[in-house]
């Protein structure tokens, strides 16, 4: 297997569109998703799905309505895998969300190198079920149930959910349809301070979904469980007050999320 300098990878990722004048033309939040989507299908009972072994490459799992249009990021990073022959689809999927996360002004995000990627056509059988991530139509319940299967607990839960900061919700992906905050290919805490003090009403969306809106913003249902929920609330108001706390917070929690289901981490950061 051939070396990888992955200084060399992040800065092929770099040379992406992660952060343009258009944000609708930016990759960078999409990048985010593709990683976040890789990893949070791990289940900490079973030991099964995780950032190892780039499972969505299986039609199974990139078929899973959850995973809508993460095609657009996959293919993008396509011509990086094939530049270094030796990286890892795994490995390239988790790095390119860490490198948009710094790009777009967000904490810089330990990540490690290591992941090995399943042979698809032999390994089919590893590749987790459908229906494993967050639903954005359910509550607080849902949330905990979702995240605790992980490993989270309930302040990382929240951190984790700050990513709302980034990208655009769109119909003919999610059926859902807007964006969390003003400035959606920067990383901040402005998801939080929205969240709290925007009049969010409910709009009926067409195939029965709901969205909260206000001034030209949205929210998920599930975002809504975060304000209204006594569990996650307190959480809400300590990373809106506090930038700084947010980005410590996040970063650990999706440093941990990209580790899932990663069984053999080099001892070194790349």
């Amino acid at each position: 297997m051939a070396q990888v300098d992955y200084n060399e990878v992040r800065e092929a990722i770099k040379l992406l569109p992660l952060k343009t004048d258009s944000d609708k033309d930016s990759l960078g939040p999409l990048l985010v998703r593709l990683a976040w989507h890789a990893s949070g299908t791990y289940d900490k009972n079973t030991k099964t799905g995780g950032s190892n072994g780039a499972t969505m490459r299986c039609p199974k799992e990139a078929n899973d309505a959850a995973n809508n249009g993460l095609d657009v990021a996959r293919d993008a990073l396509e011509p990086i895998k094939q530049k270094f022959p030796g990286l890892s689809y795994a490995d390239l999927w988790t790095l390119a969300g860490v490198v948009a996360i710094k790009v777009m002004g967000g904490p810089e995000v330990p990540w490690k190198s290591g992941r090995k990627d399943i042979d698809i056509q032999t390994q089919e059988s590893l590749v987790p079920e459908n229906g494993r991530l967050p639903d954005a139509e359910k509550g607080a319940d849902h949330i905990e149930s979702v995240f605790s299967r992980m490993g989270f607990n309930d302040r990382e839960i929240v951190a984790l959910l700050g990513a709302h900061s980034l990208g655009h919700c769109h119909t003919d992906t999610s059926g859902y349809n807007g964006k969390w905050t003003r400035s959606p290919t920067t990383f901040t805490n402005m998801f939080y301070i929205h969240l709290l003090k925007s009049n969010w009403q409910p709009k009926q969306l067409d195939g029965g979904l709901t969205q909260y809106e206000a001034g030209g913003l949205m929210m998920l249902p599930a975002d809504m469980a975060l304000r209204d929920d006594d569990r996650f609330r307190k959480y809400v108001q300590e990373f809106a007050s506090n930038k700084g706390v947010f980005f410590t917070a996040f970063a650990e929690a999706f440093g941990k999320l990209l580790e899932l289901g990663f069984v053999d981490p080099v001892k070194t950061t790349a």
